[in-house]
Formats: structure tokens, sequence, C-alpha cells
């Protein structure tokens, strides 16, 4: 696998001089989006499907930096013509991590193909909620299934060096109250149903994560220092990044510098400016 921790750590020294010369401006460009909510609809109206097109954040063209592309899933890439494949449930009902494996690489590939870089596909939620209507982009109802099928379509698509994106981080499995349910949980359900297998896709090499929409203990998860700081960087050791789930996933209140300083150690992407 070409986007493994290892590979990935080596540039740290080159990343490090990267960052020294930026402006703080451009550091913090870097974690903005360039599509607007406008531009999807204009896209939509001239005929061409959501992300049609990669959709671009960050880079610096000064420095030589690129930018993220982002491409969404899970059926495959979506941009343009590309393959569908089946649903995450349907491919999750084969239990054959060797064919995700492979339709990892197809996706990788056909990512690349279209100028992307990121591959926002990979749900592994639980969906203990079974009037969720998403339900079908995850791979079944057990932990331990769902990351060894996550596990396989990460190395296949990083294979093809895409970077393979992990969602929802965490508690996610309803759709329509998401932006304003708040899960709660004792600490043994936390560890061993929830997160369990967002540990091991982490352990499996993912380079990225997605943060979810909903509250975890009172506190949103997209800028919760527990999840984000304490248990995804000091207990895990991620190297990798984070990104919000797109337009309400960075709250108002959060847009402070203290808010941010408090997650330092992570990089929010967010897609929409």
């Amino acid at each position: 696998m070409k986007c493994t921790k290892e590979y990935r750590l080596s540039y740290t020294d080159k990343a490090k001089k990267i960052v020294e010369k930026m402006t703080l401006e451009e550091k913090v460009y870097l974690m903005s989006g360039k599509v607007s909510l406008k531009d999807l609809i204009n896209d939509e109206a001239n005929g061409n499907h959501y992300n049609y097109v990669p959709y671009p954040a960050g880079g610096n063209e000064r420095l030589g930096v690129p930018e993220m592309k982002f491409c969404d899933g899970p059926r495959g890439a979506v941009q343009g013509n590309s393959t569908c494949f089946p649903v995450s449930m349907a491919r999750g009902a084969t239990f054959d991590t060797d064919l995700e494996e492979r339709i990892g690489r197809a996706i990788g590939r056909e990512i690349r193909a279209h100028g992307g870089n990121l591959f926002g596909g990979v749900c592994i939620n639980l969906p203990y909620n079974p009037g969720w209507g998403r339900s079908q982009e995850t791979y079944g109802e057990e932990s331990f299934h769902i990351v060894q099928m996550g596990s396989a379509l990460v190395r296949g698509v990083q294979e093809e060096n895409a970077i393979a994106c992990i969602k929802h981080f965490a508690f996610n499995s309803m759709e329509r109250s998401r932006f304003k349910v708040n899960v709660t949980a004792d600490k043994r359900t936390e560890r061993e149903v929830y997160l369990s297998h967002f540990k091991d896709c982490i352990d499996a090499g993912v380079a990225s994560v997605m943060s979810a929409y909903n509250l975890y203990q009172g506190k949103h998860c997209s800028h919760s220092d527990y999840l984000l700081n304490k248990v995804l960087k000091e207990e895990w050791d991620f190297d990798g990044f984070v990104i919000s789930d797109f337009f309400l996933g960075v709250r108002g209140h959060c847009r402070s510098s203290k808010c941010w300083n408090g997650h330092r150690d992570v990089l929010h992407i967010v897609l929409w400016r």
C-alpha cells in the first residue's frame, strides 16, 4: 500500500519546512474549501450531478502544494460516468474482503483518472437506528464485520495513491436528526461498539477521518476535544487529518481562535466556503 503511515511520515521534515515559509493567511487557506452551496446549485442547473468533478480545497501554488480534490462515494467515485458498484451493504453481504480491496483499487484508479486524490466514501457507521435511510452506505451492524470490509476498501483505494477517508466519526446512525441529536453511551459501549471499528481502520493506515454532525456527551463531534485530540490523536496516534462534514460540519461558535487552537493537532478542511 503506497499511502501508508510510514510513507506519509517520511515527508514530515519536508512538510515542516514548507509550513515555515507560509504566511498566516496561507496556513488558514489550507483549511478552506473552494466550493459554495451556490456553486453546487449552478452545477445541477447546468445538467451536472453532485460532485461531477472533484471539489478542490486548500493548496498553495507558490510553494507547490497541490489542492485536495474531494471525490464522494460510496458506490464508487461519483465523478463523471465512473463505475457504479453495488452499495456497501450488498458488498458487505459477500464477506469477501479480497473483493472489497479490489473494488477499492478500481475506485482509486478512477479517482486519479478524474484528477481527484481524496475519497470520502468509506462509511463505517453502525446502523443501529432501523429508520436510517443511509444504512445501505455501510456494511452491516456488527463492528468486526464493518472494520474488515472498511479496512479492505481503505487498502485498495490507498494502494492507488488516493487518500481514503472514513466517516462519520462518531456515533452517527440517523439522518434528519443528526444535526441536533446528542448521543450518550457508557465507556464500555463507547469503546466496544461505537469506536472499535474506527480504531481498527486507523491501525490499518487510513489517512483521513470525517467528523460527524451529531453531538456526543453534549459536544459536537466536529469540535470535540475528547474525540479528536484525546482519542484520535493521543490514544490512537493518528497521523492524518480530519475533515468536516460539508456545510454544517463546523458550527458558528467554533470559529474563534480559542476553539481552533484547542484542536491545533488536527487539520480541519472545511470543504465548503
